[in-house]
């Protein structure tokens, strides 16, 4: 029997424009709501990144991450 999808924690997040229009997108696309669609993405994590692209990408992001605030 399947778990039941009980979402239990709510929490305040800060997101870039591009990041929450990516989120809906994919939420839509895929029949969810954007707190499911994060549930999904962080419970399968291992399995939908790429591991060949994650630390380059993450070492991008965190470089201009500084600008990107500004």
């Amino acid at each position: 029997m399947p778990k039941r999808l009980k979402l239990t924690r709510r929490f305040p997040v800060a997101m870039s424009e591009d990041g929450y229009r990516r989120l809906k997108r994919f939420a839509r696309e895929a029949g969810l709501d954007e707190g499911e669609a994060l549930s999904f993405l962080f419970e399968n994590f291992d399995s939908v990144i790429s591991e060949d692209t994650f630390n380059h990408r993450l070492r991008l992001f965190n470089a201009e991450l500084e600008a990107r605030k500004r």
